[in-house]
């Protein structure tokens, strides 16, 4: 325990207000006595002014040292003895409880003995209180190292008044003594009372399942009888019991009867628990079950999917990560089925983080459709609704899902292409818009198909031209009449603008435009395409240039008459110009830039001369290209799903058990007996190798923190949890010198904090002992614990000083690979604040080398297609992302190119939401990109 005490008290001061006959005042006295004497001050003086003048008081707590120098206990103690008999004694059963439960914390036998019978004469008080804390007290005198002898018949003692107590505190305590100190005679008056085990109280059954627990450690072939006991404890009313069942089933057995009940268990109480963070922990024990037993989860999972139901995301998205990892074609269409009452229910007004919620499930379908594609066709037009949803994130998912199920599904096009043609007008996203449009373009393969999309094109044009002008002279006049019909206002676009850092040091204001949902105006709203270009998005002019291109040219490839092939390529050509004369008309805030007027240049030129290498070009090669970019990402996900099926879960020659003949061999066993050999066979068979891949890897993280020459040699393995550190210290005496009062003290920097104060253990020469200290965890931050160890020896009368060596926590151990669409990681890109910009300066020679090392050594995924990164131009540009275990999440963009003369040069940009997880993870970058 620490405690922060910015003035400290002299001992004269406290033993002025001790001495007073305020009882305030003593108990600030004695409180800051306390702090001194957790802080190593040694307060002798003290001593007799607290026998005289706070052991009288009804209200006091103290702390002091007990044995001098040599360890004896100090004579003076025995007033100490004399008072705690007489409270043991007290006809006030608060204070003899009180006083019971004090005793637990002391460990000097000389003090404990002469109060043993006075002790003992409180297990038949009147009261439930002093009776509870009386085992206590004993139990805490049986684990002394002379416990025995204190009190040699403890166990019948508390057998007896297991057998004759009522109270549920007071049994729970006697047996976890029992428990502790003496099994045989637990598990006697557990199987004594089995028939009274539904309706005993919930502390009492929770002592039941420590029992078995440590009983079925210590005889692995008793656990049969057992699981039935765990088995009927699942029916309890308690949720906190049924818990606890399921965990100590699932870690006495791997029995799939064993498994299914603890599975059934956790999704009863993720339905009937409210609170949030329970309904966590119970997913994240799903979580585990499902790495372990895929195949008995499988048969729960329209039991998890019940969890939907809550209305927090943080669930929603567990139990979709879950449903997802556990889908099979037995249970696709049911899973389905579900997702889409779930979407479904997002369009009511009332529910809470619809948008959300709904984007969670787009991504979820969109997953089923990829690894089922049999789906597909019951899903797809269902989605297709939500094309215009103001969510765009939302709307982008389903129409990237609508383009992968036109390449992937050839029969589902034409359905496909009449649905978008009819949902088209709602889109009022421009991203959404573009990737409608080229799907539009690109799928529409009959007459009837083609002629459909130049309408939907057209429509959402409007009649042209865009702009009406009267004449020159008036232009302005009607330029300003027209827009407040025409042009969304100024609140339908929004703008983030933030400093950006130039080269030189200094500061800019940079300006990024974000897509919102327009704003509904008095009045029709204009066509969706027309209000987009009419706002100055000229890109999207682009995209319409292209599409209009690809159709006419499609359509010339059906053979088609002249004269309505003519009467199409004009009609495009003079939307065409329309949009270019729009952009030159200056009557935009935007003008039309350099880009977007070379492609629709480009679209007028194939329009009126189209060549066959051209058309070959619009035709073939852009499906191609997407088609190939497709592929490359089903056998990525195939790659992947056969590495992670190619693990191996047993060995060649393990031994197989047939459960006919162990039946034929042993009888009378029960089928969840006979489940149990068999699980635990092969986990004998198959746990060996991961217990030594274990040991090899904590060898690997052992860091030695002195020197051998010091006369205290000390090494660490440090183990990283998701909120906390525990570090393991093994400690050994290489003098021939009893050290004494010997601490570990650490002290850290960042955002990492010591939990409790380490306790003083005394050596003896070439001994060794090992302490745990746990450190609380932030945040993503790297961060250095450091210290010394102190000790006393013999022949010295100061205390003597070890410094140990820094230990830095790596910000690896935290991160972890991760994927996000290529939206959401824009998105983000766009959001987060904090950015880190480090220079490239390695001496790798080689591009594609150095982005391999720099993903290795951040332990992040690569979002680029592989595709994307081969050849040989000299020149990469990659997007790396992970997330942490405190939810943060990792963006890095790479950007290196080749100078020549074998240097390579550009910069690394990382953004995060937080200022730690940027800065740890340049310096990281920094310190490893050298090569």
């Amino acid at each position: 325990m620490l405690i922060y005490n910015d003035k400290q008290s002299t001992a004269s001061e406290i033993k002025e207000a001790l001495e007073g006959s305020d009882t305030e005042q003593k108990i600030l006295a004695m409180q800051k006595a306390i702090v001194l004497l957790l802080s190593g001050e040694q307060l002798p003086q003290l001593f007799i002014t607290i026998v005289r003048y706070v052991l009288p008081s009804e209200d006091h707590t103290e702390a002091i040292e007990k044995t001098d120098s040599a360890g004896k206990v100090l004579p003076e103690m025995i007033l100490i003895c004399q008072n705690l008999r007489n409270n043991l004694q007290h006809p006030n059963e608060y204070i003899r409880g009180v006083t019971l439960r004090f005793l637990c914390r002391i460990r000097e036998e000389e003090i404990l003995e002469p109060l043993v019978p006075s002790i003992l004469a409180n297990l038949e008080h009147r009261h439930s209180y002093v009776r509870r804390n009386a085992v206590l007290a004993i139990s805490a005198l049986c684990k002394l190292p002379k416990g025995d002898l204190l009190v040699p018949d403890a166990d019948e003692l508390i057998e007896r008044f297991l057998g004759q107590e009522q109270d549920v505190s007071a049994k729970r305590n006697a047996l976890m003594l029992l428990t502790q100190h003496s099994q045989e005679r637990a598990v006697k008056y557990l199987f004594e009372h089995l028939d009274q085990l539904a309706v005993w109280g919930d502390i009492l059954q929770m002592a039941v399942l420590e029992l078995i627990r440590i009983v079925c450690r210590t005889k692995p072939d008793a656990k049969g009888k057992y699981i039935k006991i765990i088995l009927a404890l699942l029916q309890s009313p308690s949720a906190a019991v049924t818990y606890e069942c399921a965990v100590t089933l699932t870690s006495l057995s791997q029995a799939p009867t064993a498994v299914r009940a603890a599975a059934n268990c956790y999704c009863q109480l993720l339905v009937a628990q409210s609170d949030n963070n329970v309904k966590l922990i119970v997913l994240d024990r799903l979580q585990e079950l499902k790495d372990k037993h895929r195949d008995v989860m499988q048969e729960q999972l329209l039991d998890v999917l019940r969890a939907l139901s809550s209305p927090n995301l943080d669930i929603r998205r567990k139990t979709l990560d879950i449903t997802l990892d556990l889908l099979t074609p037995r249970n696709i269409d049911e899973v389905v089925m579900v997702l889409k009452k779930e979407i479904m229910r997002t369009q009511s007004a009332d529910s809470e983080r619809g948008p959300e919620y709904r984007q969670m499930l787009v991504a979820a379908i969109h997953s089923c459709a990829v690894k089922f594609p049999e789906v597909a066709a019951s899903v797809v037009h269902l989605l297709m609704d939500f094309l215009g949803d103001p969510l765009v994130s939302s709307a982008l998912d389903v129409v990237f899902f609508v383009r992968e199920i036109c390449e992937t599904h050839p029969a589902l096009r034409p359905s496909i292409l009449e649905r978008l043609a009819d949902t088209f007008p709602s889109i009022r996203a421009s991203r959404v818009v573009s990737c409608a449009l080229w799907v539009l373009g690109e799928y529409s393969a009959s007459r009837e198909e083609v002629e459909a999309a130049l309408g939907v094109i057209t429509a959402g044009l409007g009649p042209l031209p865009l702009l009406q002008l009267e004449s020159e002279d008036d232009a302005d006049t009607a330029a300003a009449k027209d827009a407040p019909a025409s042009l969304p206002s100024a609140a339908s676009m929004g703008g983030s603008k933030r400093p950006a850092v130039l080269a030189d040091g200094t500061y800019a204001s940079q300006a990024a435009v974000v897509e919102m949902p327009l704003l509904s105006v008095s009045g029709p709203l204009p066509p969706n395409l027309r209000s987009l270009l009419l706002v100055g998005d000229f890109f999207l002019g682009g995209v319409v240039a292209a599409s209009l291109t690809k159709l006419v040219l499609r359509l010339g490839s059906l053979g088609v008459p002249a004269a309505s092939l003519h009467r199409a390529s004009a009609s495009a050509m003079l939307a065409i110009v329309a949009m270019l004369r729009l952009g030159e008309s200056g009557a935009l805030p935007t003008p039309l830039d350099d880009d977007s007027r070379d492609r629709m240049g480009a679209c007028i030129q194939v329009l009126a001369a189209p060549e066959p290498d051209m058309v070959k070009v619009w035709l073939d090669d852009c499906r191609a290209a997407f088609s190939a970019l497709t592929s490359d990402k089903q056998s990525r996900e195939a790659a992947e799903a056969a590495a992670e099926s190619a693990k191996s879960y047993a060995q060649p020659d393990d031994l197989i058990d047939f459960g006919h003949l162990v039946s034929n061999r042993k009888g009378g066993l029960s089928q969840l007996e006979l489940e149990d050999q068999v699980t635990s066979d092969l986990a004998r068979a198959t746990g060996l190798a991961e217990a030594a891949e274990s040991e090899a890897r904590r060898l690997n993280r052992v860091l030695q923190l002195t020197g051998f020459s010091d006369p205290v040699y000390a090494e660490a393995y440090v183990t990283v949890h998701q909120y906390d550190i525990v570090m393991d210290v093994t400690v050994l005496n290489r003098t021939n010198e009893t050290l004494q009062n010997l601490t570990l003290e650490l002290a850290t920097m960042g955002d990492l904090k010591l939990v409790e104060r380490l306790q003083q253990y005394t050596l003896a020469p070439g001994a060794s002992k090992v302490i745990r200290a746990n450190i609380k965890v932030s945040s993503t931050e790297t961060g250095v614990i450091f210290g010394n160890i102190v000790y006393e020896g013999s022949g010295y009368a100061e205390r003597s000083v070890v410094v140990l060596a820094d230990i830095h926590i790596d910000i690896m151990d935290y991160i972890s690979p991760a994927v996000c669409a290529d939206v959401t990681f824009r998105n983000m890109w766009a959001e987060f604040e904090w950015e880190n910009k480090v220079a490239i300066n390695t001496s790798i020679t080689d591009v594609n080398a150095f982005l391999e090392h720099i993903i290795t050594s951040t332990n992040m995924r690569c979002l680029t297609p592989p595709r994307a990164l081969e050849g040989g131009c000299g020149y990469a540009a990659a997007n790396l992302y992970a997330r942490s275990v405190f939810g943060e999440d990792a963006l890095v963009n790479v950007s290196v190119e080749d100078t020549g003369g074998g240097r390579l040069a550009g910069y690394i940009r990382i953004r995060s939401k937080t200022q730690g997880i940027a800065l740890s993870l340049g310096d990281k970058i920094t310190l490893k990109q050298k090569g």
